[in-house]
């Protein structure tokens, strides 16, 4: 099978594609046919050496995927060979095969193509797991996506109207703007062209936003944490900026506010229950049409490497989708 390599650290430009022996799976594993992965941003850090979990060398980046599953180790009871699955693994998507815990498999919903599925559980699950539960998201109150444009500022805005919030979305062009508004904002900001926290201001008559949802970090941290309402949380998903921000905790205090982490990938593994409940409402809201993944690129296996510079360009809208079986 061909696996895209990442042999050295280093940019996408240092990957290369190899033939290597496909997979066997051990008891309680299952090999993946893989016919599309999405590409994430821990995926641009896992290959630079800067992400927390840290593989050894060689291996394939690609975190989400979909397919078919191709052949079933002992004690597997969940899946069959020929099961429609979407997984979401560590490393290892950017290949024609993966092996992975049974355990991390999905079945895909019923009328999901392949692009789609590979763009679901990771941004969504992450969102769901964010809003739902960390920020508990109440009906009626208003909820600001930083980043609202790439992949999990998309599932934000879906998941925040499903759940009856009023929904103000932050990108950096009035492209991306509009792509915002068609998955349901309310509300849009371009924080190139306009101060962010006047906006918030005359959006919310001064009271500031309930939820942030902040997936950027960087320089729009601190004044969007400086406009949340009393009471409010701030939800730390991410840092697609680069730049890790440092808040003066006296705003904490002022605003009776709270900064909670989000680490979807722990929840998964420490509350299984809560995680599977979770993917069951994600593929209900799925069905009935509230959520709808935004593939706004796809590239083959080989150019891989330019999916990756896409998304670290942050030029990328919703999710980027690399196509690997037909």
């Amino acid at each position: 099978m061909k696996a895209l390599l990442c042999k050295q650290f280093g940019p996408p430009e240092s990957l290369v594609l190899e033939e290597v022996p496909s997979p066997k799976p051990g008891a309680g594993e299952v090999v993946v046919s893989i016919k599309a992965a999405s590409v994430n941003f821990p995926d641009v850090l896992i290959i630079q050496n800067k992400y927390q979990f840290k593989p050894p060398l060689p291996f394939s980046p690609g975190s989400e995927l979909a397919g078919v599953v191709k052949e079933i180790g002992a004690d597997v009871k969940n899946v069959k060979p020929g099961d429609k699955v979407i997984a979401f693994t560590t490393f290892g998507a950017f290949a024609e095969e993966v092996k992975t815990e049974a355990a991390r498999l999905l079945p895909m919903p019923e009328g999901m193509g392949f692009d789609a599925a590979a763009s679901f559980i990771l941004t969504y699950g992450t969102t769901d797991h964010a809003l739902r539960d960390r920020a508990q998201l109440k009906p009626g109150e208003s909820l600001l996506v930083l980043g609202a444009a790439g992949g999990v500022g998309v599932a934000a805005l879906e998941i925040g109207k499903a759940l009856g919030a009023r929904v103000i979305a932050c990108a950096s062009s009035d492209e991306k703007l509009a792509v915002c508004r068609q998955h349901g904002a309310d509300e849009t900001i371009n924080y190139t062209g306009e101060d962010l926290r006047e906006r918030i201001k005359a959006l919310t008559a001064g009271r500031g936003v309930d939820v942030i949802y902040d997936a950027v970090g960087g320089p729009y941290t601190e004044p969007a944490f400086r406009s949340i309402a009393w009471r409010g949380r701030h939800l730390v998903i991410g840092f697609a900026a680069g730049d890790i921000p440092k808040l003066p905790l006296n705003l904490a205090l002022l605003k009776g506010a709270a900064v909670v982490g989000v680490f979807w990938g722990d929840f998964t593994r420490r509350e299984p229950q809560a995680f599977a409940e979770s993917a069951r409402q994600l593929a209900r809201w799925y069905q009935e049409g509230r959520l709808k993944p935004h593939v706004s690129a796809t590239f083959p296996l080989e150019k891989a490497a330019d999916a990756m510079n896409l998304l670290a360009s942050r030029k990328a809208k919703g999710k980027v989708v690399v196509t690997i079986g037909a």
